[in-house]
């Protein structure tokens, strides 16, 4: 018995020392990984706080003595707050019809079985191949008809629209996981369609709904390429379209450029760290069955 003893104490050793090995190499790497999304953040903040010609002389240096008259041209020269608010509000718009719109129709695909559910199914995944580029046209010429260029709403629904089948797919995987006997429960208790979508689907699928949102606002809210073709003018424009001014008028304050990026990016942080622990959760169970 004793050399059996030995053999697995060893083996039990062996399988130790990889298991520390690899995960020892597993961390390396994560940090690795991400000292090049972190560092890269901390180098805008740190030369926000410096005035453009010490970003020039010595941008990788720690700003030791902090000036903070960046934050206030941001605000007072370029009129940061108003392109603020105009994204936040088209950002936030966007969010709540996409999660409105494709709520409702990931339920009906999710819980109904009707005729041409698999052909709405493969269509909407044909949709995801379509690139932005190729709508363009004729969605500015709707929005001209419709006099909504240059106006919230015409950035609101093209990126409402462009958003909506990829919250359809993910939200229907979601809701299709979860148990009949709910449904069947709640038509016991008198609900009708309506009161059970909003009263018990709603609530199970908040994490689905929260890492929809979370794309949805990152997409919506960095999307220069659309604020600068629909949402042009000065009292609509976007946050991300005033930066790409600032590289053409402001270009050798490197200081204020810092200093708008690093603004830019404060929105999307705040989003997420409010709902990062649902997004794990809502990706990891709505895969999207067929």
């Amino acid at each position: 018995m004793e050399p059996t003893i030995v053999v697995e104490h060893k083996t039990q050793r062996v399988r130790k020392s990889r298991f520390s090995l690899g995960t020892t190499l597993m961390y390396v790497i994560l940090t690795a990984w991400s000292l090049t999304t972190i560092y890269p953040m901390f180098w805008i903040v740190n030369n926000s706080f410096k005035v453009s010609r010490d970003v020039m002389n010595n941008s990788f240096g720690i700003a030791w003595e902090p000036v903070f008259s960046n934050y206030v041209n941001a605000f007072d020269r370029i009129n940061i707050g108003r392109s603020y608010i105009n994204s936040l509000v088209m950002s936030f718009g966007t969010v709540f019809l996409v999660l409105l719109l494709g709520g409702l129709a990931a339920y009906v695909l999710s819980r109904f079985n009707f005729r041409g559910r698999r052909t709405i199914y493969s269509i909407l995944y044909a949709t995801l191949l379509i690139p932005a580029f190729a709508t363009v046209v004729p969605v500015y010429e709707i929005l001209i008809k419709t006099s909504m260029v240059n106006t919230y709403w015409g950035l609101i629904f093209p990126q409402t629209a462009g958003n909506l089948t990829f919250a359809t797919l993910v939200i229907a995987g979601y809701m299709s996981t979860i148990p009949k006997e709910l449904e069947e429960a709640a038509f016991m208790d008198g609900c009708n369609r309506w009161q059970m979508f909003v009263k018990i689907f709603v609530p199970i699928s908040q994490p689905v709904f929260a890492s929809a949102s979370i794309f949805v606002f990152m997409w919506s809210y960095n999307d220069l390429f659309s604020a600068l073709i629909f949402v042009n003018k000065e009292n609509v424009r976007p946050i991300v379209a005033l930066l790409n001014e600032i590289s053409s008028q402001y270009g050798t304050d490197f200081g204020l450029m810092a200093t708008a990026v690093a603004l830019t990016v404060i929105p999307v942080l705040i989003v997420y760290l409010f709902i990062s622990k649902y997004i794990q959760k809502g990706l990891t169970e709505g895969a999207v069955k067929g």
